[in-house]
């Protein structure tokens, strides 16, 4: 008894670490960062209520709520349908199609860019197609720079998030209560009305408030596709910091953003709380049935056909426009001619200056791989014990507030954080800025939270019996995780690996901002490309966002191979 410790002082002992990186690379990078900016307003809070109160602030915030609103929608009314064919039928191909719907939501967004631009783009598939054949000599679809394409991306970068959450949770569901509505009269709509969406409810609205959280902080999206006339908070605080040198504006409508990002994660967390919980009459897991009347093989075609344009033909086009050269005729207006070609692959090897301190693009994917792997150490290390400590003691008050907390980071400024890093880690005692080890930690600020949704509800489904009988057989706590706890998680461990390492691959925001100019990451050097005049640069950026897509694919669909069934929170 002597030797060991109370539970409170173990769960604190555990929390330690994890609560330590949040307060040394988010809390203190963010406190410096407003420290430095509200040290600089005149006029105290007369001056920031002005500030936040002008016209232009006060069109920024309304676009960005109206934007996200929107967005969500859009991706309720895409996701809905897809989440009910994959809770309730059967089909061939279903695990690969689920984890390429899974890919759209880690691509960075220069990468998502590079997509819609080579398939709506003013020399995109489309409108080349639509060129020759109408004979035109001008593009017929103007698809960038519009809201359309923002919310375009939206949409495709969030409709897994419905798929799964509430895909999982409708599966989860006892048929026999619909069946008992049927039974008495009720018609489908109205079973549908009064008895599933009610108990879908909380999946739904959990689903919506994290695809909202992400559409309201969306940066990348709006800044590249979204064109100069369209700003979000995010856009706001990146032109009020890079361009215009306004620290307190910047600094206050951060303090507005993150406000807004802990009252959606409070929220969400509530609910996502509820869906992990065991639902009342749940049957066992059932044999779901195939598409066979013609009824189901026409609404799932459909259905899976429309998620399947929407989200796989962009990110197809980025590939075949890789290996695809184009050249006008001349003479012919709106003739292209079209040649297969490896040179944009060839070419990542290339030091065309002879330059000293060029690296080659090559050397982009090694410097990317070496910070995901660090990202994914960094994340296991912190995720697990936190994940530990929120499974099995989910109703203490730290665990209440730590969960919430968790998700800020996802909802904070990426401009914010990388100008916070370079602020609170430029100067003794913590000279950190030419330090590879900045941007792995940021990359795992990001990646934490994912890896704790990931293991907390594979720790929370471990039968407290399991670990009663080994304590009763003499087992130490240690010992019952290692020997208990670990083996049975295993492959929860797996998937938020891969989670993280894919997160760290295509993260951007921050790194842009603490990259160094000889080790680029790989979307750094996909920017490179991109700002520079030329086709032999814009097919450079293609093949690296190809190399990009399918790497993530690839961890996507090792992610789809080893989920577990029974977890349904995203």
């Amino acid at each position: 008894m002597g030797g060991r410790l109370a539970p409170g002082w173990r769960f604190a002992l555990l929390l330690f670490f994890p609560l330590t990186f949040l307060l040394l690379f988010y809390a203190w990078p963010l406190a410096r960062i407003l420290a430095l900016s509200f040290a600089r307003l005149d006029g105290g809070t007369r001056s920031l209520a002005a500030a936040l109160l002008s016209a232009r602030t006060l069109r920024v915030l309304g676009f960005t709520f109206g934007q996200a609103a929107l967005s969500t929608l859009l991706t309720l009314a895409l996701g809905m349908p897809g989440a009910y064919v994959f809770s309730h039928y059967e089909f061939r191909g279903k695990e690969l199609f689920r984890a390429l719907t899974g890919v759209p939501f880690v691509m960075p967004t220069l990468v998502v860019a590079a997509a819609f631009n080579a398939l709506l783009g003013p020399r995109g598939w489309l409108n080349l197609g639509l060129m020759t054949l109408l004979r035109l000599d001008a593009p017929p679809i103007h698809f960038l720079n519009t809201l359309g394409a923002i919310l375009a991306a939206h949409v495709f970068y969030n409709t897994t998030i419905v798929l799964r959450m509430v895909g999982d949770f409708w599966g989860r569901l006892n048929p026999r209560l619909a069946a008992a509505a049927r039974t008495l009269g009720a018609s489908r709509r109205e079973t549908l009305r009064r008895v599933t969406l009610p108990l879908l409810s909380p999946a739904v609205l959990a689903a919506s408030l994290l695809v909202f959280l992400f559409d309201f902080t969306s940066f990348g999206v709006v800044l590249v596709l979204g064109g100069p006339q369209f700003a979000t908070l995010e856009v706001e605080i990146y032109y009020q910091t890079t361009a215009l040198f306004n620290l307190p504006l910047a600094a206050a409508l951060s303090l507005v953003q993150l406000l807004t990002t802990l009252g959606l994660t409070a929220s969400y967390t509530r609910l996502a709380a509820r869906l992990s919980r065991p639902l009342e009459g749940q049957p066992p897991r059932r044999r779901l049935p195939s598409l066979r009347s013609w009824r189901a093989r026409l609404w799932g075609g459909l259905t899976l056909g429309v998620i399947a344009l929407w989200l796989l033909l962009p990110l197809g086009a980025l590939a075949a426009r890789s290996v695809v050269r184009l050249e006008r005729d001349r003479g012919q207006f709106g003739q292209v001619q079209r040649g297969l070609t490896l040179d944009f692959y060839r070419a990542l090897n290339e030091n065309p200056r002879r330059s000293l301190f060029y690296a080659p693009p090559a050397a982009a994917i090694a410097v990317s791989l070496g910070y995901a792997a660090a990202t994914v150490a960094l994340s296991l290390a912190l995720g697990l014990p936190v994940s530990w400590v929120l499974a099995n003691r989910p109703q203490a008050p730290l665990a209440r507030l730590l969960d919430p907390l968790l998700m800020l980071p996802l909802g904070t400024s990426a401009v914010t954080l990388g100008l916070g890093f370079v602020v609170a880690f430029s100067a003794p005692p913590l000279d950190w800025r030419a330090s590879p080890l900045l941007i792995p930690l940021a990359h795992t600020l990001v990646a934490f939270p994912f890896v704790v949704r990931s293991l907390t509800p594979a720790l929370h489904s471990i039968r407290p019996r399991l670990r009663q009988a080994a304590a009763v057989l003499g087992a130490s706590p240690r010992q019952v995780v290692m020997h208990i706890d670990l083996p049975l998680v295993g492959r929860a461990l797996l998937v938020a690996a891969v989670f993280a390492f894919t997160i760290s691959l295509g993260e951007f925001g921050a790194t842009s901002l603490l990259s160094r100019p000889e080790y680029p990451t790989l979307p750094v050097a996909i920017y490179r490309f991109l700002s520079r005049p030329g086709g032999m640069n814009y097919g450079q950026a293609l093949a690296l966002s190809t190399i990009l897509m399918l790497l993530t694919a690839a961890g996507m669909l090792f992610i789809e191979r080893l989920r577990i069934a029974e977890v349904s929170e995203f």
